[in-house]
């Protein structure tokens, strides 16, 4: 392969930011087999120094069969890969139909988590609505011990787990302090879990800011800890049936300045269903990651196969 030759668009939704690499020939399998991927990844990902981005998504095999349009992997900034990303996946499904990937009009992704389902919103332009697979795992009032304080959070894994802390204000909270704690809590090992920390601030509304891992930083949004967030703060504060049925949203505002809107359904107490969210997704730019950058690579991490190759 002509590592010259690995085109990508950047592309943002809510606040987060991701690079999209299409694999639909399989090109890249060998790559994203092999032991590059997680340097390549991470230095790809670096601001500054890389693209920069919260996370790289290959767009894998179309078909497949079972009602599936198209396959993504997604890639943390670490290199590590995760099930799911809400925001990842509008960013994917808007990339997917402007680059005739998938004729749509909706696009059924097949992810590790599952089947997401995501569409073009009809009449609103950048709009983008996400289905993703149930969660699971609901538990509300774990009590944690975090750097000599208490914390009561709610858990829930929306494709990927979230742990959801209440707090007064916001504005004033030290993330980049209490996330890692909640983080890498024992009571979520090994894996560890994303830190979510939301302020209510009316009924069917709420602000979050959430320290992610694979990022291990706070970032501008989180799609699928805004809709965790959205589910607990429903349940723990019994919210009006409207919400709970789905004929209602949670608006969830998130650090970089967007409103997300969060649709599901809770039956029986705790379970939920049809969770559905809406986003602004938008492409930034495209590009062609040259050859110095692959040779950087290499050299810091010493002769190994080179991106591409099999």
């Amino acid at each position: 392969m002509d590592t010259s030759e690995v085109i990508f668009t950047k592309l943002t939704a809510g606040g987060n930011d991701f690079i999209c690499i299409d694999n639909t020939s399989g090109h890249f399998d060998g790559f994203l087999e092999s032991s590059r991927l997680r340097p390549w990844i991470s230095a790809l990902c670096r601001r500054g120094l890389g693209v920069g981005a919260d996370g790289v998504i290959f767009a894998g095999e179309r078909g497949g069969g079972g009602g599936v349009d198209i396959c993504a992997r997604f890639l943390e900034p670490d290199g590590s890969e995760a099930e799911l990303c809400g925001n990842g996946t509008a960013c994917f499904t808007w990339w997917c139909l402007e680059k005739g990937l998938v004729h749509g009009p909706e696009v059924r992704i097949l992810t590790a988590a599952g089947t997401a389902i995501g569409k073009a919103v009809e009449g609103r332009p950048g709009r983008v609505l996400v289905c993703v697979p149930d969660p699971r795992d609901l538990r509300l009032g774990l009590r944690l011990e975090v750097k000599c304080e208490t914390w009561e959070v709610d858990y829930v894994v929306t494709g990927v787990p979230h742990a959801v802390a209440y707090v007064e204000d916001l504005a004033q909270l030290d993330v980049a302090h209490w996330g890692p704690g909640i983080r890498h809590h024992p009571r979520f090992a090994p894996r560890g879990v994303n830190a979510n920390f939301v302020q209510v601030l009316d009924v069917g509304l709420l602000a979050i800011r959430t320290f992610e891992f694979g990022v291990e930083a706070e970032t501008l949004a989180c799609g699928t800890g805004s809709a965790a967030a959205a589910i607990t703060t429903c349940l723990r504060y019994e919210w009006p049936e409207p919400f709970r049925r789905g004929d209602r949203p949670v608006r969830v505002q998130v650090r970089g300045g967007e409103t997300l809107f969060i649709w599901f359904v809770c039956t029986d107490g705790k379970r939920v269903t049809d969770v559905c969210l809406e986003t602004r997704a938008q492409a930034v730019y495209e590009g062609r990651i040259l050859p110095e950058f692959h040779r950087e690579v290499d050299r810091c991490r010493g002769p190994e196969t080179v991106v591409g190759t099999t």
